[in-house]
């Protein structure tokens, strides 16, 4: 047994009491767990996150932070996105209502350090589970089964010497708990103050046999949850949509209802409804200015998805001898995200070609002037052809379900002196895209606007929702499956037994086969162009990689101890990487220790990054054609309503001859308790990425056309097709800056005990390059198009902050999560008085208590956003919703939960 070192008694308790970040659980513990206790004096060596190597946890080197699921449960947190969200480090840039307006998306998914999902790695019991299979690169947070965590523990520091690919930014592990006897039932309800976005929540979970006493266990968890909808106009700051005069915006879709119409005789467009104010009709619609009608599309949709997700996870322990143990674990979880944007859209490309144009003739009941739609002074008589928009059926409604299953069959134990663990597994996850309404054949609308049927100016008629409702396109019309099939080793032990301390080894390696299958159900995505498949093909995939990794724990002296790590990866498409880790733990008095660390790192591409269909879809944002409607002045043969303040088709997709990314991370941090039971740790880290993997932000091609003229895709009769934009290797990265963690534990009073705790991550520089080469640009606290495909931003400044109290059985927390502002996006539709417009800081409070008073059972009740904080107004355009950033706040407003756990036996 390795003899006990490190911080003082006190200090380790409260790294390992599991109050952490945010959670009212002190942060920033150097150990993942602590098993010592005043009734168990003798220590186990435990396995930690970020090493290879069983060991007393008050030894290591790497900053991580413990959340404890009882203390995320007690504060309201209902999927394991919410719990991240509470990490100051996690800027993640996509959530689940960020798949409002997005097709092919990982339902939610964390970012450590803001470099994008696929550069954090996330795991289940320190084992991979396959990616997002339509993302590819990240895993899809919705299915992760938290009603079965025991804890998370968040590697904050670069890991590609332990695990290989994707642990950039750092490392999630998810943890559930490792036995379990019993039968437990929790319920859950949250009702916000607001229409809404109501969630409830069940699990259940049960346990047979002691494994020390029986030789083995049986555990079992089902957890449902599920949230509704919320609607753009249930939200003051969304309802607005395009038009929000307090930031500036005053923009729609020029593909309107009622339709704008371009007149080929006298080469004139317009729309009849214009010189009355356009919303006769529609009071959606808005006159533009030049004859034609905007729609506020963005004030139609809905901002938050309606989710359900289900886990189930299943885990059988046998115990083989006193020191080995086999186990068998199964899990099943899915996640479906239903959304909704604004009506399907016809857009005429003016060509007059009635296969790919949408036309209206003169004999058609519903022509300018016939007596049912006003008529229009100066028309040809001839066709006109339209840019219309479908009101009915309540917008476009679709859904995305992601699902994961994994099998794994593990031994572990120790055998001649060694620690060991080994395993076999099989992860799939699956992906499909629905159409659930409001999607229409785009050949039985233009058959219905030449026939008369379909009025394209005003409501329909019987016969025309009759015929609308016909042509509804409905179904599965793209999915995509991925699997990993893995094979791991990790033996280590202790080699010698210095003066200094222990030396200690390890050794292991990994074999996984990767597969990747996108496939395009072409006889529904080809009869709406609004899916954005209908020029993609389906395709596959596959790698196989080995790897072989060593480590070492090296102690100097009594208080120096090295840890040193190397490992090496083959991947049979992108080649072999070898990369090193040294870390340094120093502790030169028992209430202070310094440490640090130099580690390079890598990402593969995902067969997604290199596979994924090129497609065509719109844009988020709207531009103008540089050509025939540069700086928003229609130009001779330009139609303002085809060519100004568009969204343009883009053509994205993957890209096989992608490059690794590759990065260097550095650490240097401190751990100190200045006084009796408070503790203070401030840790800075270093990265810089190379060729790191995205896409030119379609903001960058439409704001420079000379410099990506080749991106610019135009028809014969020079009117814009679509921009090109796949997946690319880009420039660098570089961000640096500081964690802070602060942790106090009051002496007891007589009217309860205190704590309080503190995790803030200060980022002093993001900078990045669009392209290999280019100038860097700045993404500090400025909106800018380097995070993501859609632009985005990085705080300077986020904490979660806790005060605790418990007396008996009564227990309270009060939680404040505060974010800092930043430079809003201010694109060229913002007005010029905007045009400099800052996005406030964002602070909420939750609270929160608990009462264990009765046998068996425990009663929470809470608020969520105490003082109901509306999100800083915003006027960014590459999100489906406007007025705010969904990426960064909660629309919820304030919302009241209860949460009941009874335990049966």
């Amino acid at each position: 047994m390795m003899k006990e070192r490190g911080l003082p008694r006190s200090l380790r308790l409260m790294f390992s009491s599991g109050v952490a970040v945010g959670l009212g659980l002190m942060a920033h513990s150097v150990q993942a767990q602590e098993t010592k206790t005043d009734d168990a004096p003798k220590l186990q060596r435990v396995e930690i996150t970020g090493s290879s190597i069983k060991r007393v946890a008050a030894q290591g080197s790497s900053p991580i932070t413990v959340i404890k699921a009882d203390d995320f449960a007690k504060t309201g947190s209902t999927t394991a996105a919410e719990v991240m969200s509470n990490i100051a480090g996690n800027q993640t840039q996509f959530n689940t209502s960020s798949n409002v307006g997005a097709g092919k998306t990982v339902g939610a998914a964390a970012d450590l350090r803001g470099l994008g999902s696929s550069k954090t790695l996330v795991l289940l019991n320190g084992r991979r589970l396959a990616n997002s299979a339509f993302d590819g690169s990240a895993v899809d947070l919705n299915v992760i089964p938290i009603a079965a965590l025991d804890r998370v523990e968040v590697l904050r520091d670069g890991a590609s010497a332990i695990y290989g690919t994707d642990a950039i930014g750092g490392v999630i592990n998810f943890i559930t708990k490792r036995s379990y006897t019993g039968l437990n039932l929790s319920a859950e309800g949250i009702a916000p103050e607001q229409k809404g976005g109501a969630e409830k929540r069940f699990n259940l979970s049960g346990g047979h046999g002691d494994l020390d006493k029986d030789g083995y266990n049986f555990f079992g968890v089902i957890d449902y949850h599920s949230q509704n909808a919320v609607k753009a106009s249930d939200r003051s700051f969304a309802s607005f949509g395009g038009r929000n005069p307090g930031v500036g915006l005053n923009t729609g879709s020029g593909n309107s209802w009622p339709a704008n119409y371009y007149d080929f005789g006298s080469k004139t467009a317009g729309n009849p409804y214009a010189a009355t104010g356009c919303n006769t009709t529609s009071p959606n619609a808005f006159p533009k200015g030049d004859g034609t009608c905007r729609f506020n599309s963005q004030a139609t949709i809905g901002i938050v998805p309606k989710t359900e997700d289900i886990a189930l996870i299943g885990k059988g322990t046998f115990k083989l001898n006193a020191d080995n143990q086999a186990s068998v674990e199964v899990l099943h979880a899915e996640s479906k995200v239903k959304t909704q944007v604004a009506g399907d859209v016809f857009a005429g490309d003016q060509s007059g070609d009635p296969k790919t144009d949408y036309l209206i003739g003169k004999n058609s009941p519903y022509y300018p002037g016939n007596g049912i739609t006003p008529g229009v002074a100066g028309l040809s008589g001839g066709p006109l052809s339209l840019s219309y928009r479908s009101a009915d059926f309540g917008g476009r409604q679709s859904e995305s379900k992601n699902s994961t299953d994994r099998l794994l069959l593990s031994l572990d134990g120790t055998l001649a002196g060694w620690d060991y663990k080994t395993g076999l597994s099989y992860s799939i996850s699956k992906a499909r895209d629905t159409l659930l309404g409001g999607y229409l054949n785009n050949d039985s609308v233009r058959a219905g606007l030449l026939n008369g049927i379909i009025n394209p100016f005003g409501e329909q008629n019987a016969a025309g929702t009759a015929y609308l409702k016909n042509a509804q396109v409905l179904g599965t019309y793209e999915d995509a499956k991925t699997t990993v099939a893995a094979a791991d080793f990790t033996a280590s032990r202790e080699l010698a037994r210095w003066s200094a301390g222990s030396l200690g080894f390890a050794f292991g390696g990994e074999f996984r086969r990767e597969t990747a299958n996108f496939n395009v159900n072409h006889a529904l995505a080809d009869l709406s162009d609004s899916t954005g498949s209908k020029d993609a093909k389906s395709s596959e995939g596959s790698r196989n990689i080995g790897a072989l990794f060593t480590e070492l724990s090296i102690p100097i002296v009594k208080s120096l101890e090295a840890q040193v790590a190397l490992r090496g990866d083959h991947y049979s498409d992108v080649g072999n990487t070898v990369n090193p880790k040294v870390a340094l733990r120093w502790q030169p008095a028992k209430d202070l220790m310094f440490r640090t660390s130099y580690s390079t790192g890598f990402r593969a591409p995902s067969l997604y990054e290199m596979n994924d269909p090129n497609s065509k879809t719109f844009t988020a944002s709207q531009f103008n054609d540089p050509v025939l409607c540069p700086g928003g002045k229609v130009a001779p043969n330009g139609v303002s309503a085809r060519d100004c303040e568009q969204q343009f088709l883009r053509l994205g997709g993957g890209n096989k001859k992608l490059e690794p990314e590759k990065s260097t991370s550095f650490s240097l941090g401190t751990v100190f308790e200045p006084v009796k039971d408070v503790m203070v740790s401030v840790d800075y880290w270093n990265i810089k990425i190379k060729n790191q993997i995205s896409v030119v932000p379609a903001s960058d091609i439409f704001g420079n056309p000379v410099k990506y003229a080749e991106n610019f895709v135009r028809k014969p009769d020079g009117t814009l097709d679509y921009i090109t934009d796949t997946n690319v290797n880009l420039g660098n990265v570089h961000t640096q800056g500081f964690d802070l963690g602060f942790a106090w534990r009051l002496p007891k009073t007589a009217w309860g005990n205190f704590g309080l705790a503190l995790d803030g991550t200060y980022v002093t520089q993001y900078d990045y390059q669009a392209e290999r080469g280019g100038e860097y640009k700045n993404n500090l606290a400025v909106y800018a198009g380097g995070v993501g495909n859609a632009g985005g931003v990085v705080a300077r400044w986020r904490h979660t902050a806790t005060l605790n109290w418990s007396k008996g059985p009564w227990s309270a927390v009060l939680q404040q999560s505060f974010t800092t502002g930043y430079r809003d996006q201010n694109s060229k539709t913002v007005a010029a008085a905007y045009k400099e417009h800052q996005v406030a800081s964002y602070t909420r409070y939750n609270l929160s208590g608990t009462y264990t008073g009765f046998k068996n059972l425990s009663l929470t009740a809470g608020i969520k956003n105490l003082f109901n904080t509306d999100p800083p107004a915003s006027n960014v355009t590459d999100n489906f919703q406007y007025g705010y950033d969904a990426r960064y706040t909660d629309p919820i407003g304030r919302a009241f939960f209860v949460r009941a756990n009874y335990q049966f036996f």
